[in-house]
Parts: structure tokens; sequence; C-alpha cells
């Protein structure tokens, strides 16, 4: 195969039911438009999310719980996702389903424990000594090393520098070439490689590269250096078992490790070690948003732990999400409640409510998810699955748009007209229909 013929991978991701979600669509005074960054209607609901999302950028909102509620298909995932986007990629945003704490190999608490860990960030800031700049040439020489090994010299602009050979690694580790950008830790030598030089922003590369600046002054130079980890990353770094030279050690690291828990005892020596940084300004804690959705799959056991995650010093903002109305709580036998959450907890959080759509609504929602796919269709076309939405679900609606436009395609036409959808409908069927065929025709089937 030709390289003009291989296409760039950056683009081609695919396209996921809330691919078009890029924030919560609201203008300076926290008002919610009717229609802007991916999400239609739900005004009182978007306009809720903002001003959480403003107490969260404001760090007042910590260790407290808010509940996405609705019937399914009304946009609670949206919503979740849509907070994720306004606060940015520097704040953590963990998002799991109430189903995943059943493990066979962990306890339901220690899962919840690590996603609560998972959600809350360390931003760490040292000023250290760096060689920083573009490496111009990279040159192994041999040494006079007995033991053999080699040297390196990276030359940035007219300085020529010797280096260990460990550094060496670290740089073939970074995959370091002439043109990049990186700095060294002196006193570590750990190599960091910050992107590609802007001067070649030009060059046509297949791989997409981060271009930065050329650093001005002095190759050796004093730099703050901001790190950003979670306090899970921590806690794994401290649980896993440091190599020694013994044959049990090289067995251990060579094979799989299973999921170990991280005791409490490790967890609360990771959180004085924390709380010293914080003290001494070196370090700036970062409560995080932790995502549950299908929080009715929890059990009274997982609700209880809750409560002890929710009231700790270190603890993330918490947004559940349910589409039940008053059901059994999971791991008992009579206690009935809404949402499937128990009342004690529910009284911890603020309910956000997201209601049905209108027709209206739908049609403008289908049509951005046409847009996201790449999808021509006609305003005819628009009408007639808003209706099948009304009637059906969003979702059903929505998941349409594609097997229509095959068929348009098949059929020669450049893109979804009202023909086209009207069959596709005979086609398939809905939840809705396909239980009334079901409770129809009951005696052809198996009990």
């Amino acid at each position: 195969m030709k390289i003009e013929e291989v296409k760039s991978t950056t683009k081609t991701q695919r396209i996921a039911s809330h691919s078009h979600v890029k924030g919560l669509g609201l203008d300076d005074a926290g008002n919610a438009k009717q229609n802007a960054s991916g999400l239609v209607g739900q005004e009182t609901a978007r306009e809720a999310c903002g001003i959480i999302v403003e107490l969260i950028r404001s760090k007042k909102m910590s260790g407290r719980a808010v509940l996405l509620a609705g019937p399914p298909g009304t946009g609670k995932t949206a919503l979740a996702l849509a907070m994720a986007q306004e606060l940015g990629n520097k704040v953590p945003f963990c998002p799991m389903v109430g189903s995943e704490v059943y493990s066979s190999e962990i306890k339901k608490t220690e899962v919840l424990m690590e996603n609560f860990r998972r959600a809350i960030g360390l931003r760490i800031k040292e000023t250290k000594e760096v060689y920083e700049g573009e490496v111009t040439e990279l040159t192994p020489c041999e040494t006079e090393n007995p033991m053999g090994g080699y040297g390196k010299t990276i030359r940035h602009e007219s300085e020529a520098r010797p280096l260990d050979p460990s550094i060496y690694e670290s740089l073939q580790k970074e995959r370091v070439e002439a043109g990049d950008v990186i700095y060294i830790e002196s006193n570590s030598g750990a190599v960091k490689r910050q992107g590609r030089c802007d001067t070649f922003a030009t060059e046509f590369d297949l791989e997409a590269e981060e271009y930065v600046p050329l650093p001005k002054g002095d190759v050796h130079k004093k730099k703050e250096i901001i790190q950003d980890v979670t306090l899970h990353d921590l806690d794994i770094a401290n649980a896993r078992p440091q190599g020694g030279q013994d044959i049990l050690s090289m067995m251990g690291q060579m094979m799989k490790p299973k999921k170990t828990e991280i005791t409490d005892k490790l967890r609360a020596e990771i959180n004085k070690v924390v709380n010293r940084y914080i003290d001494q300004g070196v370090a700036e804690l970062v409560p995080g948003v932790l995502f549950v959705d299908e929080v009715h799959m929890l059990d009274i056991e997982c609700f209880t732990y809750l409560h002890r995650a929710l009231e700790s010093t270190i603890a993330p903002i918490v947004i559940f999400a349910s589409n039940r109305g008053n059901c059994l709580i999971r791991g008992t036998e009579d206690i009935s409640s809404p949402y499937g959450i128990p009342l004690d907890l529910l009284d911890r959080v603020l309910i956000i409510r997201t209601m049905l759509y209108t027709p209206q609504e739908m049609k403008q929602i289908i049509k951005i998810r046409a847009q996201t796919e790449g999808i021509n269709i006609s305003e005819e076309a628009l009408s007639q699955l808003g209706e099948i939405g009304t009637k059906t679900t969003l979702r059903y609606a929505a998941q349409l748009l594609t097997p229509a436009s095959l068929l348009g395609r098949v059929q020669g036409k450049e893109g979804v007209e009202r023909e086209q959808v009207e069959e596709i409908n005979e086609l398939f069927y809905d939840a809705k229909s396909s239980a009334k065929i079901l409770q129809d025709q009951q005696h052809k089937f198996m009990k």
C-alpha cells in the first residue's frame, strides 16, 4: 500500500450516542438556550446543572450529591456528560454504572471507594531543575566502560551534553526524535516529551502531533512543573509490591497481577501525605465528579456505605441518575422507595427532574443526530421521525436514522425521504409494539 493512500485515524472515531453533546448550552447569565451545544429543551434541568457546575468550580460542592431523575430517554446521561464538558479536562470525571460494583474478585464497597478516589484529583506544583529545549541531534557514543553501555549526546543549538545511559533508555521509551521539545529533570533523570517544535508545523505528517513553541532562555533552568494525578493513581502506585531481585518477585512481576484490594490503612497513610502536601502549599485538591448511572442497581449495603464515603473529609461531587419510579431497594424484600434509593440518602441529595420531550424538541434532536452522523434528511422525513418518537421513544426514532439512510443509498437517493422512514418503520418493531404482539399471541410462545 502506498503512503499516499494511508488515511489519518485522528478524526475517524465512532459516533457514540452522545457525541453531539458539547456543553450545557447556557448564556452568560446562566439561562438555558432552547437549542445549543447539542442539547435541546430541558431548560430547567440544564440551568440547575449550570448552578452545580459553578459550585464545583468554586469548590463548595464536595461531599454532596445530585440526582438526575426522569423517564428513560430524557437526556440524564447527556446532562451528566455536558457537565463534564463544561468542567473541562482538568477536573476528574469518573463515570460508572450501578451494576459495576458486583464483582467476584473484590468487595462491592471496594469498587465504590475505588471510583470515589478516581474522581478526586491532586494538582502538585513543584519547582525543579530541568534541561529543556528542542532536540536537534541524538548521537549514541560508545564509552570506555568495560561493562558495555552507551553515553548519549543531546545537542541544543550550541550546547551538547553527554547523558547517563538510563536517560537514553527513557528517551527511547518516550520515542524522542530530533525536532521534539523535551525536558529532563536534573535530579531524577526523568524525561518528558512535551510535543513537536512548532517550526515543523508546516510539514505534512501522518501522525497528528501536538506542536509546542520552542522554549526561551537557557537550556538549564528552574521550571515550575504542574502534575495532575488522582488519589486512585497514588493508591495503585503504593499498593503494588516493589520488585526484588529474588526469583519469587520476578515471577510475581511476570504473572498477570490479580485485582487487589487496597486497604483502608494504606488509604489513610496516603491521605496523611496528601494533607501534608496541601498544608505546605505544594499540592492542591481538585474534587471531581463521580457519575453513577442506573443508581437503583446498587443494593442496601452500597447505599449505607455511600453515607460514610460522602461524609469523609476528602470526597468528590456525586451525581446519581435513575429512571425508576417507586420500586424495591435492591437487597431488601419489602422496603420500597422513590427511585430505588433509601429515604435517608434521598435527604442528602439535590434532585433535578428531566421531563419528556415534545414532538418539536424530538424533531430538533433527530436533526442534530443526523448532522452528527452526516446524513441528509428532508423536513418531511424529520416530521415523520418526530411522530414516531412521540408514539414510541426518542431512542427508537434516532436508531431508525442509519438504516433509513442505508435504504436510501440502495435505492439511489441522496438523502433520507419520508418513504424510507415509513418502510424502515414497518420493517422493525419498537419495544411497545413488540410487547403488544407478545400479549396478543401469548398462546403461540413457550412459557
